[in-house]
């Protein structure tokens, strides 16, 4: 490389680092609103299979999360009576 690019060449890196940064800090940001939102539909969805008695409903809730943050599961589990299988 020619020395006499060398600071062309750090502005244009340092430009792109700034570039890719955002996009990083965006695509980030739009994670954080679908897992948001995908945790209210969870939640809706799970309340509407309970009020179906789709689900068994337990005392013990220690595999559904509060807001992802307790637990080890986000996984819905449904189950099924004898009579509608």
């Amino acid at each position: 490389m020619d020395p006499s690019h060398a600071g062309d060449m750090l502005k244009h890196l340092e430009k792109q680092n700034g570039l890719l940064m955002e996009a990083y800090r965006s695509m980030s940001h739009e994670l954080h609103k679908l897992q948001v939102e995908e945790e209210m539909l969870m939640r809706k969805f799970y309340e509407i299979m309970s009020a179906h008695g789709k689900i068994k409903k337990t005392e013990d809730r220690g595999n559904i999360s509060d807001y992802g943050k307790v637990g080890d599961s986000t996984a819905l589990v449904t189950t099924t009576s004898n009579e509608e299988q």
